[in-house]
């Protein structure tokens, strides 16, 4: 107890200190937004506008061999599609992204953000938006490239989860980069008693797990038979096989989602919200090309929701001592697509081996709690599960396969707002495959201005 009224005499000390070296005017806007609901004159608003942030995630990975992924998910599951980098944790030492921010006012009607996933070998815009800050009624939108509000997790960039990794759901039902897509958001915030959102999207339908999407394209490979003894070179034959693989081109906008959140008033140290959602794709295609000239192909659409929950509790100590954080989501993905399995009779043309009508239903969720047990320190447990319903398909046999489980340990030290160092361990146990321990070590650093994190 003595120690803890010192330290917080030491800081409001500093800060009455710093009060009086810099004083700020009331009405002074230092965040790079209008604070008065649009009366003040649109300026700097900040000592730079707009305002900038870096943040490095440094990694260190390790793991017990070989250990199998969950099976079932190949379809809508890889990394990187569409991009260089990837939110996993890799072996050894990795600098898995660097991510820069600039966001602020426009003009009295607009704000935007930026962000910029920079890696060793590629730079990636993973967000870049402008939203509407004057629309009457409590309404909102949202135009540009931006993470979608379905959901709880899928908003969050990785600096923001309170684990090295992302739950399993999200990355095999959604992708490795969850839903994040170009579009269109509105939303809707009623004055009610409690904290209320409606909100639609409208997107071009990218997400690999849900709308991943090739549209109308040629499948072609190159063969090269062996030197023609007929010719004086011995030149060997070089034969190209081309055909059109039968998808066709769906304009956009191919993937819409609704998602309403609720915040009931539980008291003023405890907060909960409750999230559902869903959506629709309107074309999923994909395809796997052989170097045999076999072409297997999907096609159709695909139905997605989910529900979540968190549940935070202010401990009321310094440095986030006896914080806890409770969170949870369950998410399902139905794929309904037409399969054909077809290979070159010819030169030209692609025979139907095999064609059939397939239904994919996967789900999964996850629980996890991270508690604050002393000043800077917290530590945290996640399970996560996969497959509760799995049905899937090995080419054209369907399979039932049963669950796969990870469970999650971690343990966090901030020294201060800017900086975080991680240490995780995970057991993953794959259904039918190998199970094993993984480890990661992970060290998070932000640089200039980071505003709060939204609940």
């Amino acid at each position: 107890m003595f120690k803890k009224n010192i330290f917080e005499v030491l800081s409001c000390a500093l800060i009455l200190a710093v009060a009086a070296v810099c004083p700020i005017r009331a009405s002074e806007n230092r965040s790079g937004f209008l604070v008065s609901g649009g009366d003040a004159p649109v300026g700097a608003g900040t000592l730079f506008n707009p305002e900038i942030s870096a943040i490095l995630d440094f990694t260190y990975g390790y793991s017990e061999g070989s250990i199998g992924e969950p099976q079932g998910y190949e379809l809508a599951h890889c990394h990187g599609h569409g991009h260089d980098h990837d939110h996993g944790i890799s072996e050894g030492f990795a600098l898995r992204e660097a991510e820069l921010t600039f966001a602020g006012a426009l003009d009295p009607y607009f704000d935007m953000m930026l962000m910029m996933a920079v890696t060793e070998h590629d730079i990636e815009i993973e967000e870049g938006y402008i939203t509407a800050r004057s629309l009457p009624a409590g309404l909102g939108m949202k135009v540009g490239k931006f993470m979608s509000d379905a959901g709880y997790i899928n908003k969050q960039h990785p600096h923001d989860w309170l684990f090295v990794d992302q739950p399993w759901v999200n990355e095999y039902l959604l992708g490795d980069h969850g839903l994040t897509e170009l579009g269109v958001q509105l939303s809707w915030m009623p004055r009610t008693a409690s904290y209320t959102k409606f909100g639609v999207e409208i997107l071009e339908g990218e997400t690999e797990g849900v709308a991943n999407y090739v549209g109308e394209k040629d499948h072609q490979i190159v063969t090269v038979l062996p030197e023609n003894t007929g010719k004086d070179d011995y030149s060997p034959d070089r034969n190209r096989w081309r055909a059109d693989m039968g998808f066709e081109d769906v304009k956009s906008p191919r993937l819409y989602t609704g998602f309403l959140k609720w915040g009931p008033d539980i008291g003023f140290d405890h907060a909960v919200q409750l999230g559902l959602w869903g959506g629709f794709g309107r074309a999923f295609q994909a395809e796997d090309a052989h170097s045999s000239g076999r072409l297997e192909t999907w096609d159709g659409e695909s139905l997605f929701g989910g529900v979540d929950i968190v549940y935070k509790y202010n401990g009321q100590g310094a440095m986030d001592y006896g914080n806890l954080i409770l969170q949870g989501e369950y998410m399902y993905r139905q794929l309904d697509l037409n399969f054909k399995n077809r290979n070159f009779s010819d030169f030209s043309t692609l025979e139907i081996l095999d064609e059939k009508d397939q239904i994919w239903q996967q789900d999964g969720l996850y629980l996890q709690g991270v508690y604050g047990f002393a000043p800077r320190w917290n530590a945290g447990l996640r399970f996560d599960v996969l497959g509760l319903t799995n049905r899937s398909y090995d080419e054209a046999d369907r399979l039932d396969d049963d669950p796969s489980m990870r469970y999650t340990g971690q343990v966090s030290f901030a020294p201060t707002e800017f900086s975080r160092f991680r240490l995780q361990a995970a057991y993953d146990d794959p259904y039918g495959e190998k199970s094993g321990w993984k480890f990661a070590l992970q060290y998070n650093v932000s640089l200039g201005v980071h505003g709060a994190h939204t609940f």
